[in-house]
């Protein structure tokens, strides 16, 4: 181990010393655009590609396999770095990045085996969809063969250029399908192990609780690593989201809309790109993740799709320590180590799934196995292409039906005025009771023999209301679920409500609806259910404080109307004075395990309640002086809640500088509509999580597409798209991508034609290499 902290400085030495040398020239629109390999692709006819200015593309092809190919290659030229660092993390191949401190990393993720389905997902992907998937793949591997130069990550990681094959690409979706489950306990399990047992037993029911009850249908080298491996995983989960549809009757224009805004780990890049495209299956615009063949969300010309995470159960941790070792098997595998000789893991295997325990991610004292539905063959980008090829609410249900992982909310609006939502998951029929502990006993596992598709889970279509809100709430059980669906758990921690009510308080005030009013929802920070915890502390402050600082706050308090608008200061009074009240009630410790499941405030709520009356007295009288002290200093809630978006090499020390955003102001909070998670604290902070791409469209016409990104679409350092769509983002504004392609021709100025591979053109060059990285 010594060793390898020796051999991992040097590396990481290796690392700061040629990040002090890259340089990160300024590159304009037009010369990235230049930049793109457009002849010899593996194209039967010219593709065309439309840009605007934010370096969004809308792509005609003639055929569907040319569009797949252009799709793969517009990935490529936008997110090439951030696609191969991914395809590695997936891979579990962050050694031959980072060197020797990724190979505990690489075991964590290895041991996680998200490819293990692979094989029988192309063995059993339908024609049309293996076709899909291997145009994308050829378009990756063109631009890999044929760029002029390849994006900074590549010399500063040591990344060297391999083509893609089909089951790179459905290991990196798989790996996109991580479990919101583990990221919670990956959280959860070594606050586990510090407390005494019945401790535990105790806050795990509250915390299962807090979650609300579960849903029925019917600074050591490990620490570095666990955290470092929890940050891959945390990119690749979709925890968050907001979506909403508005049905015709409920809207001024007299057709549907939706609004959609994801919630994922800020950074960048952004973690979503924008296109459009049309070929004679396919014509639709929305957001895509990078690297992978689908639109997630946005609409074609009959209809159009939102969705959130369900917080689905698709997973368990199950307690193997009780199996004889003849049980097990060995899974060796060999780790590419930067810098150094190869190492040889050797992972551990049991009847019930991989032995996650053994790598720091998910270590505990007990053998643990990971029971997880993405570990059975589905083929979920073949159901969202055929999602964008649906016409109506039951080709779009049917669709979905083949979805398992991870589960969504799907949200869905028509061009025939109908809104419906759809849980689009794979699932064991659980025991309807609530598990006694994090890691279930082995006979618990028994029902996983029995699973159930979104056909036999609850679904909503043409509410009374004409409106349909998802924001990882529970989903509402007494409607729509198959009679024969029976009562199981489709999930356990699901968010609290403030977001779904806020948002329906918002749509409720108006009786016809506008495009502007889903903007204004979007873009909304009052967190109403936040009061009834201000009022509590405010009835335990002094009346008549002594200190006039301390008089300003208790004002500031007593005024505030739940905002988290950056320029007020009442979420900052608010927040402060909560800090400093759970810490001295001695509650510190348990407000990180109560944000794990997003429930902070309510929990908080009741500890306050039970605590002695005197104890709270003193504890808001401590917090408000030192309370009042900062509130004086900083005034308003932007100036502690701030916006760090940086690049992952940001969090290099030294050079990290170079590749971070001047900070700026943010609006939200951890439970507002316009998302901006944060830790509970007295110490200002960055916004680690939330709101970061929006999207609305009205089914009334098909060019009225909104859409922005905080930050931009290009993933190129120094790219002038790198960043530009900020400015747009904090002013509440968008950009339009339409759905025509005669409008997307006459409004796009950049224009890119792809040239079909003539018979003299050399085949791709799989053994080009970036300049030496060290």
């Amino acid at each position: 181990m010594v060793a390898d902290l020796l051999w991992g400085g040097g590396v990481a030495a290796a690392l700061l010393a040629k990040g002090l040398f890259q340089r990160l020239p300024a590159v304009s629109t037009e010369e990235r655009l230049a930049s793109l390999p457009t002849h010899g692709l593996p194209i039967t006819h010219p593709v065309t590609i439309h840009w605007n200015k934010y370096q969004v593309p809308f792509i005609e092809a003639e055929t569907d396999e040319d569009l797949a190919v252009a799709l793969g290659l517009v990935h490529a030229h936008l997110r090439l770095g951030q696609i191969e660092i991914m395809r590695r993390a997936a891979f579990g191949r962050v050694a031959e990045m980072i060197g020797p401190l990724g190979i505990e990393i690489d075991r964590s993720l290895r041991l996680l085996d998200v490819g293990r389905a692979v094989p029988e997902i192309a063995a059993a992907l339908a024609p049309d969809n293996r076709r899909w998937i291997e145009g994308f793949v050829a378009g990756l591997n063109h631009y890999l063969s044929h760029t002029p130069s390849l994006p900074p990550e590549f010399a500063v990681l040591g990344l060297k250029p391999e083509l893609w094959t089909l089951e790179d690409l459905l290991t990196l979706m798989r790996f996109n399908s991580a479990d919101i489950s583990w990221l919670i306990w990956v959280r959860l399990l070594p606050v586990r192990a510090r407390m005494p047992q019945g401790d535990w037993r105790q806050l795990w029911l509250r915390l299962l609780a807090g979650g609300a009850p579960p849903s029925l249908a019917g600074a050591t080298s490990g620490q570095m690593e666990r955290a470092m491996a929890e940050t891959a995983l945390a990119a690749a989960t979709r925890s968050g989201s907001n979506s909403l549809a508005v049905a015709a009757g409920r809207s001024s224009n007299g057709g549907a809309m939706i609004a959609s805004d994801p919630h994922l780990p800020l950074g960048l890049p952004n973690p979503w790109l924008a296109a459009g495209f049309k070929s004679p299956s396919y014509n639709a615009v929305g957001l895509m993740m990078p690297g992978l063949p689908f639109v997630a969300l946005g609409r074609n010309p009959w209809m159009a799709w939102g969705g959130t995470s369900l917080h689905a159960q698709g997973s368990d941790l199950v307690d193997v320590s009780g199996l004889p070792p003849t049980e097990f098997r060995d899974r060796p595998v060999t780790v590419r180590v930067r810098g150094g000789r190869p190492r040889r893991l050797r992972l551990r295997e049991s009847p019930l799934g991989p032995v996650v325990s053994d790598g720091p991610l998910m270590a505990n004292s007990q053998a643990t196995a990971l029971r997880w539905m993405g570990h059975r063959p589905s083929d979920e980008i073949g159901a969202m292409m055929a999602v964008a090829r649906a016409r109506d609410w039951d080709g779009f249900r049917t669709a979905l039906s083949g979805f398992a992982v991870s589960g969504l909310n799907m949200v869905y609006a028509g061009s025939d005025g109908r809104v419906g939502h759809f849980l689009a998951a794979h699932l064991p029929r659980r025991r309807a009771e609530r598990p006694t502990d994090l890691i279930i006993p082995p006979d618990a596992a028994e029902h996983w023999h029995d699973v159930v598709d979104g056909r036999q889970l609850p679904i909503r279509v043409d509410p009374t209301d004409g409106v349909i809100v998802s924001a990882n709430d529970a989903p509402d059980t007494a409607q729509g679920a198959a009679p024969d669906a029976g009562a199981f758990p489709i999930g356990f921690f699901f968010a609290p409500p403030d977001r779904v009510t806020r948002i329906q308080q918002l749509l409720a005030a108006r009786t016809l609806l506008s495009p502007q009013d889903l903007q204004r929802v979007q873009g909304d920070v009052v967190v109403p259910g936040a009061l009834a915890l201000r009022d509590l502390l405010l009835a335990h402050a002094p009346r008549a404080p002594a200190r006039q600082s301390v008089h300003a706050l208790v004002d500031t308090l007593r005024q505030w109307d739940g905002s988290y608008d950056q320029r007020q200061p009442g979420a900052l009074a608010f927040e402060l004075v909560l800090a400093g009240v759970a810490r001295e009630l001695g509650r510190a410790r348990l407000v990180k395990p109560y944000q794990i499941i997003w429930h902070a405030q309510s929990l908080l709520l009741e500890d306050f309640q039970r605590a002695d009356p005197a104890a709270l007295r003193r504890g808001v009288e401590r917090s408000l002086t030192r309370a009042a002290r900062t509130l004086a200093r900083l005034g308003t809630w932007g100036r502690f809640h701030q916006f760090r978006l940086q690049h992952p090499f940001g969090r290099l020390p030294l050079v990290g500088r170079r590749f971070r955003l001047p900070p700026f102001p943010a609006d939200g909070g951890n439970n507002s509509v316009y998302k901006a998670g944060h830790a509970i604290s007295d110490k200002p902070h960055g916004v680690s999580f939330g709101s970061c791409a929006r999207h609305i469209s009205e089914l009334k016409d098909a060019d009225a597409n909104r859409f922005v990104l905080l930050g931009g679409q290009d993933g190129w350092l120094g790219s002038a798209n790198y960043a530009d769509q900020i400015d747009l983002w904090r002013q509440g504004g968008y950009m339009t991508l339409p759905l025509r392609p005669e409008t997307a021709r006459a409004a796009f100025p950049h224009k890119t034609y792809l040239r079909p591979r003539s018979p003299d053109d050399a085949p791709p060059a799989p053994t080009r290499r970036p300049d030496r990285p060290f």
